[in-house]
């Protein structure tokens, strides 16, 4: 599993999830899909991109292989971005796919995960990088513009 982050700091969270190679763009003179197309060998199988960036999505998608890669997109953009990659990405039978939720549907499938984090069966704790009071909530808006951290968790106590 390859991760791709800016923030090198990010690589020893990125281990706990499987992540065994780190790409930073900025290390690079080169777009980061030459990069991750030539270390794989002609690209990879699955990708998902997690961050609103448009370029980053349109980096996701041209680093899948040919024949077989599908690129996930999960990160939301602004309103006003368009995603633009050459039509032979596509006629490369390169599949591009979006989801919101993790394409779950709240009313019968949370349940479902809610009952196997009870159960252990679910590990999402270790999402959470930082708690802090509602009284604190600008300090989590803070941590998520500065791209530190995974999930912040914001209780509710008084």
């Amino acid at each position: 599993i390859i991760g791709i982050d800016l923030n090198p700091s990010r690589f020893e969270q990125a281990k706990k999830f499987g992540v065994t190679e780190f790409v930073n763009p900025k290390d690079y003179n080169k777009p980061v899909q030459e990069v991750i197309v030539e270390m794989t060998g002609g690209g990879v199988d699955r990708t998902v991109q997690c961050t609103g960036s448009i370029q980053a999505m349109i980096s996701a998608f041209e680093c899948v292989h040919d024949g077989w890669g599908v690129a996930v997109l999960v990160g939301v953009p602004n309103k006003d971005d368009a995603f633009k990659t050459h039509p032979v990405n596509l006629l490369n039978e390169r599949t591009l796919k979006g989801t919101f939720f993790g394409n779950y549907k709240p009313r019968s499938d949370i349940p479902a995960v809610v009952e196997k984090y009870m159960n252990k069966e679910l590990e999402l704790d270790k999402f959470i990088t930082h708690t802090v009071p509602f009284s604190e909530i600008n300090k989590a808006f803070e941590l998520m513009l500065a791209g530190e951290g995974l999930r912040c968790c914001i209780r509710m106590d008084a």
